[in-house]
């Protein structure tokens, strides 16, 4: 390898100083950030992760680059620098056809010419050093390319220029020297350039030259993989989290979108005090892997996954873990070095050979750290229309328009503004046409693709990884792109209308009673966490039970009862993943509710269990095997009477056993739990005594996590910090009269107004005979809450409302205020309202 001296040449006689000494070659190891103007922001972070991170384990291959004056050097020695940017001077972005062609004519220039004698020989030097190092005669390569105007704070300038994998042999280096060269003028770049309004003079190239990462020895050969980290949630801007894409092979497949990645998510603040807070953990598609192509034309190339390769994850917790560590010691790094947060994207790679990780580019995120204060979209579909499509959501907006299918960029001119973009997967080439489409939808890629990055970016609706979109759709057809419904996104038949609203909460008022929030789904609340809530009043689990698990608990339990063969087919595909069947449930439920814990953390999220009636349960696969016939199954067998009880306490013990996976193992101890529906004293007591069993004990501190339950990739002391606190719910006129002696029992009352109502006018509140007599407003049903408000102070409770009467009715929240109830939990939509109302004065 050459020396921290570097390889120098005079520099060229055209130039006026030719007495200069430039330099022509760097090692990675000599760089820091400070030489970002000689060597691009791609080689410079290289280099200072290799120096300032390696003592923390981050591991980087190392390499050497070509600096900024070897690019100059060569295009002056050329004798084609000045007529490139005469030529780019006149030309006119917009026209596709006029940028193409120059794009391509000066690319063809630079790749023609050869490099300068120095400037081969420099390169020869280097890697003739590498391959001794490597012990090989031909060491392979990779070839990135570093603008000194990428990988900037404001703007990335992600995916404008060309990476070379698998490079062999000192030819086929230098030719790929000069393509990355000429990568500066693709399309995709200068347009980019145009719209950040940098000038082409003002911007040089330096070539990054790295040992490969073996990925490419994928299953069956090996275990590689590789992907993309971001160090925040890429949809809503989120702090908190380290969002981890990956698939099988070299990584280019998830950059370019080529694929469906497998998804992790950890939370930061307790996988730093070594939690294993691994909150997200979802297999992708995978169908595809690039790998080396040996002995053919090309250096890589494109191959089918097997089947059970393609259903399984492609990183251990462990290995997850790991990288998220290395994610946060990054970004805590540059976030010192800049004086100011600093979230980060990574690419990453797994040696399928040793099993080894590596980080292979670091560069800022430019998307969610530019804005200042953050602001939630909440828009929301006024009606409902036939599901054509699905996928990945990327954003939270809705979009509608005419579709138009794009199958390679020769499509590019057909394309009309305010079009809906379908395609397999977006080029960087197209970036210059998406600006101007109403939404995007794609067959590939997942959330950090680029057709996902530069959607964010442009802001605009995107639907990635649908599978079948350019065969479901036509063009011309006018459709609705939803990605405002969680985490899947759906394009509907025809055009439907939609309402926006735009929240600042730095303007919302501090409401003078504490507003908390009623969530069921895990997918917005990354997005919600950013209102001014005091934490989640009421989390419905659901929501799921029936989307993310489908399964009946005792099912997995106890599957030689379930006499459907449909439903037993339906079991074993879902829980294929899992040795045993009932740890998908406790695994399921506890990501889901580790997700909005993680949200609002440390803010109080209090998880109400189970509370499906016997029909409802019986609609999930298996249940029709467990549960009774009731004609009144709102008055039947349902909340704390489950769990207790023989039918269904084996399914409670893995409620109670995802609750404490999320708070001993995720350390998420903000968590705290609601009993449903509980009709007496010795029914509570009863529920009590059936959770201690199962490590849910009121008042007692959470106990260390395991050895093996530990993260593997910190040696800290994980930190137990708080008391489990069980709330029950305060919606039986019992619960009130009683109030003084539940309040023994338990650390707190949320009255469920729906059914207090209900069960305190002797109304069916799904009755619509009856729907004229259901007000949550009487006054006999305020004076149930008053009372048990008054008895439950007495006794140092606290009580919250988490019924819809105070989204509803901002007189009723108003009063609520009167009589001192301790917080209200809403509807997401309605908290500034409410906020604004309860202002303080």
């Amino acid at each position: 390898m050459p020396t921290a001296s570097s390889t120098k040449t005079k520099s060229h006689p055209d130039e006026k100083a030719s007495t200069d000494i430039v330099d022509i070659v760097v090692p990675l190891h000599s760089l820091t950030l400070d030489d970002l103007p000689r060597v691009g922001g791609k080689n410079a972070s290289l280099g200072e992760m290799l120096r300032e991170l390696k003592d923390v384990g981050v591991r980087v291959p190392g390499g050497f680059a070509t600096t900024v004056d070897a690019y100059h050097l060569h295009l002056k020695q050329a004798g084609i620098e000045k007529a490139i940017h005469e030529e780019l001077d006149s030309l006119n972005v917009t026209d596709t056809a006029q940028l193409a062609a120059t794009a391509r004519a000066i690319r063809q220039r630079i790749t023609e010419a050869p490099l300068p004698d120095e400037v081969a020989s420099a390169v020869r030097e280097a890697y003739r050093a590498m391959c001794e190092q490597y012990s090989e005669k031909a060491v392979d390569v990779a070839v990135r390319s570093s603008a000194t105007a990428e990988d900037l704070p404001t703007a990335s300038f992600a995916g404008q220029q060309e990476t070379y994998l698998n490079i062999r042999g000192e030819e086929e280096l230098l030719n790929a020297v000069r393509k990355c060269m000429a990568s500066l003028f693709t399309d995709r770049a200068i347009v980019y350039r145009v719209q950040q309004n940098t000038p082409h003079r003002g911007v040089g190239l330096s070539v990054g030259v790295q040992k490969m990462v073996r990925s490419d020895l994928a299953p069956p050969e090996g275990s590689g993989c590789a992907g993309v980290i971001f160090t925040l949630d890429t949809e809503s801007g989120f702090r908190d989290v380290v969002l981890i894409n990956s698939a099988w092979g070299l990584g280019e497949t998830v950059v370019q979108g080529r694929v469906n990645p497998d998804e992790y998510l950890i939370h930061k603040p307790t996988a730093r005090e070594g939690f294993r807070s691994i909150i997200r953990r979802e297999a992708g598609d995978k169908r595809l892997k690039l790998i080396y192509a040996e002995g053919g034309t090309k250096p890589v190339k494109e191959v089918r996954v097997r089947r059970d390769d393609r259903d399984r994850l492609t990183l251990t917790d462990d290995e997850a873990l790991q990288l998220a560590k290395w994610a946060i010691a990054i970004e805590d790094h540059y976030t010192k070095r800049a004086s100011e947060p600093r979230p980060m994207d990574l690419e990453w790679a797994k040696d399928g050979k040793t099993g080894e990780l590596f980080i292979l580019q670091a560069r800022p995120e430019t998307v969610h750290s530019q804005q200042k204060s953050p602001r939630i979209e909440l828009f929301k579909l006024n009606g409902k229309g036939e599901v054509l499509v699905r996928g990945k959501a990327v954003g939270n907006r809705i979009g509608t328009g005419p579709v138009r299918i794009i199958h390679s960029s020769s499509d590019l001119h057909k394309f009309q503004p305010g079009e809906v973009i379908v395609a397999e997967m977006t080029d960087p080439d197209w970036e210059p046409v998406l600006k101007r489409a109403s939404a995007v939808i794609t067959d590939h890629g997942g959330r950090t693709c680029h057709a996902a990055i530069v959607s964010r970016e442009l802001g605009i609706p995107c639907v990635v990884g649908s599978g079948n979109a350019t065969d479901t759709l036509h063009d011309g057809q006018d459709v609705t792109v939803s990605c405002a419904e969680g985490d899947e996104g759906r394009v509907y038949a025809g055009t439907l209308q939609y309402d926006r609203q735009e929240i600042d909460p730095a303007t919302l008022p501090k409401s003078r009673v504490p507003l908390m929030l009623n969530l069921a789904n895990p997918d917005r609340s990354f997005a919600l966490s950013f209102l001014p809530a005091a934490g989640v009043g009421l989390m419905r689990i659901e929501f799921l039970i029936t989307n993310w698990i489908g399964i009946h608990p005792m099912a997995l339990i106890h599957p030689e009862k379930v006499e459907s063969k449909r439903d037993l087919k339906g079991i074993r595909k879902r829980t294929a993943a899992y040795e045993n069947p009932h740890d998908y449930f406790i695994d399921r439920l506890a990501l889901g509710v580790g997700s909005i814990a993680a949200a609002f953390y440390p803010r109080p999220v209090i998880m109400r269990f189970s509370d499906f009636k016997t029909n409802e349960y019986a609609g999930l696969l298996g249940g029709k095997a467990f549960e009774p016939d009731e004609s009144n199954p709102m008055l039947g067998f349902r909340g704390a009477s489950r769990y207790y009880d023989a039918r269904y306490r084996d399914g409670f013990a893995l409620e109670c056993a995802a609750v404490r996976k999320v708070r001993d193992e995720m350390g998420l101890t903000n968590l705290k739990v609601m009993i449903p529906f509980c009709r007496t004293l010795n029914e509570g007591k009863m529920v009590l005594d059936e959770m201690a069993k199962h490590g849910l004990k009121r008042g007692a501190v959470d106990s260390q996590p395991s050895a093996a339950s530990k993260a593997t990739a910190d040696s800290r002391q994980p930190k137990a910090e708080s008391h489990l606190e069980i709330w029950v719910m305060c919606e039986i006129p019992n619960n009130v009269i009683l109030a003084d002696q539940f309040s023994d029992l338990f650390d707190g009352f949320s009255i469920g107004s729906n059914d207090l109502t209900q069960l305190t006018l002797g109304v069916d509140r799904d009755s619509e005979l009856l729907a004229h007599l259901f007000d949550e407003r009487d006054q006999g049903v305020k004076n149930m809450i008053a009372m048990v408000v008054e008895r439950a102070h007495k006794k140092g409770r606290k009580v919250g409302i988490c019924g819809e009467a105070p989204s509803n009715y901002p007189d009723f929240a108003e009063w609520l205020a009167t009589i001192g109830i301790d917080s209200m939990s809403l509807n997401p939509d309605s908290l500034p309202g409410v906020a604004k109302r309860l202002a303080a004065e």
